[in-house]
């Protein structure tokens, strides 16, 4: 409600104005007071009602608890007290550039246009372990329900619900209201802006590449058309035939990366690492197993070749059926070439995309 102010008075004499700490009365026009029990009185935009808030946040060092995200706290803000859920981010590790000796500002503005990252916890001190102040961080409060306050008001963090008789303390946190949300659909609308990510590591292992697995093929082939067979540079001589053997040091078939139910159209295009040093593009799935194609565009290293080659000749010593239900079945033995694919996902992305730097 806005309504004009007529006159401010104090202990029954006239002023011209109030400050805080002041008790006034204050004649508004056109208002019934039987309509009001409580309320703030403000200038008009000096107020907003929010749903969830970005804070600047510092631990009290006087509370002996873990700081954890997604724990709820009791949020003290402008004149109300909530409860609340909290989730910590800070700068990227490869960011992060040495505290200075004093703390950092808390009334330090937001900003949208940079990356964050998704923290489990609050991190005292240096990530280094060394002793200091600890590093810039923010919090994203989302409140039980909606809370009227300032921009920049104090914000404070606190276990009520701990028991009085403890002897510890139970102001957990502190910090400034940097940016509030009201929106009341701030998860769709606000919160997408956040760029707050966590860094994701999947490790799978190399099936086989293509050209061992294109000369088993002919091999199998050609002794099931004479007993008598040789094998040269590129071609399989049989008493009546010769077979191509066709190589391809470019392309692997990888396992144990994804779930068979994993919808692998996602991770298309994504770039992944050998053990051994090559990197390459996964291309696709390859059967219903859950297995994939992956494309290493400068090819592969001599050594990487003659371990995939051990290895598949070891598996192809069995017969065809043999070779066959060990298809389906995980391998045991310990294979030495593995795949790593690294990649960034964003909290708030409603699309839960998969992003690499």
């Amino acid at each position: 409600v806005t309504k004009k102010i007529k006159s401010v008075q104090m202990f029954r004499k006239p002023v011209s104005g109030a400050m805080q700490g002041d008790r006034v009365g204050v004649c508004v026009t056109q208002f019934d007071p039987k309509l009001l029990e409580r309320g703030l009185v403000c200038t008009p935009g000096s107020l907003h009602t929010l749903y969830s808030a970005v804070i600047s946040v510092r631990k009290i060092g006087y509370f002996k608890g873990s700081l954890t995200t997604r724990a709820k706290f009791h949020i003290t803000v402008g004149h109300e007290t909530v409860m609340g859920k909290v989730t910590f981010f800070g700068l990227p590790p490869s960011d992060s550039k040495p505290a200075p000796s004093e703390l950092c500002s808390l009334e330090t503005p937001f900003s949208f246009e940079r990356e964050y990252y998704f923290q489990d916890e609050y991190v005292c001190g240096q990530r280094e372990g060394s002793s200091g102040p600890d590093p810039e961080q923010w919090a994203l409060l989302e409140f039980e329900r909606p809370v009227t306050c300032p921009a920049l008001c104090l914000v404070i963090g606190s276990k009520l619900d701990t028991d009085i008789h403890a002897n510890m303390c139970r102001l957990a946190f502190q910090g400034r209201l940097l940016h509030g949300f009201e929106d009341k659909s701030y998860v769709e609308t606000s919160l997408p802006l956040l760029r707050i990510y966590k860094i994701k590591h999947k490790e799978g292992q190399v099936e086989r590449f293509f050209g061992c697995f294109s000369l088993l093929v002919a091999l199998e082939h050609a002794s099931r058309q004479s007993p008598y067979c040789k094998l040269t540079n590129s071609h399989i001589l049989t008493n009546n035939h010769a077979y191509a053997a066709v190589t391809d040091d470019y392309s692997l078939i990888g396992r144990s990366l994804f779930k068979k139910e994993t919808n692998l159209q996602l991770f298309v295009g994504l770039k992944v690492v050998l053990s051994t040093g090559e990197s390459g593009v996964i291309e696709g799935g390859f059967g219903q197993s859950g297995k994939f194609k992956i494309r290493i565009q400068e090819g592969l290293l001599p050594e990487t070749k003659q371990l995939l080659s051990s290895t598949s000749k070891k598996k192809g010593k069995s017969g065809s059926k043999e070779a066959a239900a060990a298809e389906e079945k995980p391998r045991t033995d310990s294979q030495p070439v593995s795949i790593h694919l690294h990649f960034k996902r964003y909290v708030f992305d409603p699309h839960k995309k998969m992003v690499q730097s």
